[in-house]
């Protein structure tokens, strides 16, 4: 015979074996719940104040560590300019509150090319500036120039720099072979339509930023397959600021105030590339 007693009892001891829960359910069988996993889900909260995402710029100074880069008729080393160069210019686009900014080196040791692609590529940069001042044969040239990603180089003096510039893996060690020029080409190949018309904007942007402060080569913007400018997936250009071959270049870059001249014209250049590239910065 069921009494008061025995179903407390019962109730009791079934409470201490089962959770609160199941125990719930035991009690009322024909209750309809709904199971957490069918609750309508709300819509997530909008937060119209919030900021857009400030697009990445990534500066690579060219060279440093075992690799000088070019060396000056002074005696300059090209990798000490390149480096100054990008903390000033890095200083004008954090300034500017505009941009997120990040080197692929910001104190002198060497980086091997790929590793520089990586770099952004794992920053998830918007843009890809490598910054140099290299050397040539012919002493008497001077002046700035900008490059892009190619298979084939714009002109001899060009292919020459490129060659250059993609043997500074050399001093990586002999572990470190780098690539041949077939695989180049096929990398080069790679590169999306959106990021060579992303390159050649920013590659315009530049020498157009350039022509009423500071001296340009005959054809500024020239192109061949340089390594460091591989990424299929980010506009990236190679800014040769001067040569440090040419007496008058070298002693340009090594005062301050030249360097800042410099990194205000790509600093505008910088400007004028994402005013009209808004896609590039939702990402």
């Amino acid at each position: 015979m069921l009494t008061r007693r025995s179903v407390v009892g019962g109730v009791s001891g079934l409470s201490a074996l089962l959770p609160a829960e199941a125990l719930a359910h035991r009690l009322a069988p024909h209750s309809h719940t709904i199971s957490p996993a069918r609750k309508k889900l709300s819509a997530p909260a909008v937060h119209r104040g919030a900021a857009p995402l400030k697009p990445l710029v990534m500066l690579d100074p060219g060279h440093g560590g075992k690799d000088p880069g070019a060396i000056g008729v002074s005696g300059t080393y090209e990798k000490h300019i390149a480096e100054a160069a990008a903390s000033e210019l890095q200083h004008q686009l954090l300034a500017s509150g505009r941009y997120r900014v990040a080197l692929t080196r910001s104190e002198d040791r060497f980086i091997p090319l790929e590793g520089r692609v990586e770099m952004a590529q794992n920053h998830q940069a918007h843009l890809f500036i490598s910054m140099h001042a290299d050397a040539l044969h012919d002493r008497d040239v001077r002046g700035a120039s900008v490059y892009t990603l190619s298979s084939g180089a714009s002109d001899a003096q060009t292919e020459s720099l490129a060659q250059r510039e993609n043997s500074a893996d050399r001093f990586a060690g002999p572990a470190f072979h780098g690539m041949s020029p077939d695989v180049q080409q096929i990398l080069s190949s790679l590169v999306s339509e959106e990021t060579r018309r992303g390159s050649a904007h920013m590659a315009s942007s530049v020498v157009g930023a350039f022509r009423s402060r500071i001296g340009l080569l005959t054809h500024p913007s020239r192109h061949a397959a340089f390594v460091v400018l591989k990424s299929s997936k980010i506009p990236s250009v190679l800014v040769e600021m001067g040569f440090m071959s040419n007496r008058l270049d070298e002693a340009a870059l090594r005062q301050a105030v030249h360097r800042t001249q410099v990194a205000s014209a790509m600093k505008s250049a910088v400007d004028r590339y994402f005013a009209t590239q808004p896609a590039t910065m939702t990402g």
